[in-house]
């Protein structure tokens, strides 16, 4: 079996040609507002950031990791905003839609291809932002994301991120695609590559779709506690149009602030 960076990579790779929502760049419109001020960005799929929980620093040249956030979005904002943007992405295509859009908007980006949790290259009190929309349900473990984040940040730095609810993963996906009746199936942690029947995951593959995990909430909200970081701020949001929506949310996003 491939590998699982590989895996994803191919995956994302043809959500990219597909046009996927979170793939397509931003406009040049959405550009020059930024540069006015006029600027949001989203962690989960349809609440804004609370502009609040930016750090002042983003219009004056702050430095910005946009961790696993490739597609032409946040770090072309963020850098028209202002902010010194490093991008880094384990998707080539995702890092050039942040290319295309700095080369058409005249923008300086530092684009990266790796792992979201190896950030390695980078030293430590790098940052003044991470900025890490959901995607972290595309690694098998999320505590390396939370420690390497805190490590790369400079004190008083801030980490906004995105992630999926668990209880999502808990429940037969068929069903859900078929847009039935949910039954509860699996457990959490969730592994696609552990809980799905062998056939199904080399099926998967196959199609190139992402392999995806759930990771508990002691992990995604206690993880980022246990790397040294205090929650400063959470809020949940809706996928914006799947089955659960009527009942619950089943995104978070947390601000969290190295001390």
């Amino acid at each position: 079996m491939k590998d699982l960076l590989e895996l994803n990579r191919a995956a994302w790779t043809k959500e990219v040609r597909e046009g996927n929502i979170w793939t397509k760049p931003v406009s040049p419109e959405v550009i020059a507002d930024a540069r006015r001020g006029k600027w949001s960005l989203l962690l989960t799929p349809t609440k804004p950031v609370p502009a609040s929980w930016y750090p002042p620093t983003i219009a004056c040249g702050g430095k910005v990791l946009c961790l696993a956030s490739g597609g032409g979005q946040q770090g072309p904002v963020l850098a028209a905003a202002g902010a010194d943007v490093t991008v880094i992405d384990n998707c080539p295509a995702q890092l050039e839609s942040d290319r295309l859009v700095a080369e058409r908007e005249g923008l300086s980006i530092r684009l990266e291809l790796g792992d979201m949790r190896d950030l390695g290259r980078f030293d430590d009190e790098s940052f003044d932002l991470v900025f890490h929309p959901v995607s972290n349900c595309f690694v098998d473990t999320v505590l390396p994301v939370w420690r390497e984040s805190y490590r790369v940040l400079r004190p008083g730095g801030v980490l906004l991120a995105g992630f999926v609810n668990p209880l999502v993963y808990i429940f037969d996906m068929d069903e859900w695609d078929n847009n039935a009746s949910l039954s509860v199936k699996h457990s959490i942690p969730y592994s696609d590559l552990r809980d799905l029947p062998p056939d199904v995951v080399e099926r998967r593959i196959a199609e190139e779709e992402a392999m995806e995990f759930g990771h508990s909430l002691d992990d995604q909200i206690g993880g980022q506690i246990a790397a040294g970081f205090v929650i400063a701020g959470f809020y949940e949001d809706n996928s914006g149009g799947d089955l659960l929506d009527r009942y619950i949310n089943t995104f978070i996003a947390t601000k969290a602030v190295k001390l």
